[in-house]
């Protein structure tokens, strides 16, 4: 006779647990579309921005942008102007002492300069050592302090380009330099 409760105590946990469990996967479910469909509303305004933000800067720069595709284009197509080309020039690593700050350090820094047009990259070759006086001077002049944070180095590349647009003779014009970048970038 006690068995007979206990079998009857069984039958009715069971249906408990059955409704507990199916509670249990539609909670998880509805989160589940509720999320997704958050998930697509947000990257629905995501690409809704840009479309909006792209016809924008093309209204305030058309001219520029059609230059630009033509020269992309004439790229793409192996027809790119010589004189125009984005070309990089790469420098031999540099390794320079730092100013102490108050510890004495050194930076070693590979970088390498887009110009525009083989031609000129020819040109910054053949005058690699002035480049490169000029580079290390101004590396010699910063402390450790000054480049290490990412608006240091922001402003190194900076300083980097300006004194790399300085003309390469007496008389010469600026040189054509559009960016400088640091391949590898190592304080110790």
């Amino acid at each position: 006779m006690a068995q007979e409760p206990a079998k009857a105590e069984a039958a009715v946990a069971a249906p408990k647990s059955k409704k507990k469990l199916i509670v249990i996967l539609a909670i998880i479910l509805a989160l589940a579309v509720v999320g997704g469909g958050a998930a697509f509303f947000l990257m629905q305004k995501k690409e809704d921005a840009h479309a909006k933000a792209k016809p924008a800067k093309e209204g305030e720069a058309a001219a520029e942008a059609e230059e630009g595709e033509h020269e992309e284009e004439a790229e793409a197509e192996g027809h790119a102007d010589p004189k125009t080309a984005l070309t990089y020039v790469q420098f031999e690593t540099f390794t320079v002492n730092l100013l102490p700050d108050p510890d004495e350090k050194f930076l070693q820094l590979d970088l390498t300069v887009e110009v525009k047009g083989a031609e000129l990259a020819e040109k910054f070759k053949t005058q690699m050592p002035v480049l490169r006086n000029r580079i290390l001077l101004l590396l010699t002049s910063k402390k450790a302090s000054d480049i290490s944070t990412p608006e240091g180095k922001t402003q190194l590349s900076e300083e980097l380009l300006t004194e790399l647009k300085k003309p390469l003779t007496a008389n010469g014009k600026p040189v054509k330099v559009t960016q400088v970048l640091f391949t590898s970038f190592v304080i110790q």
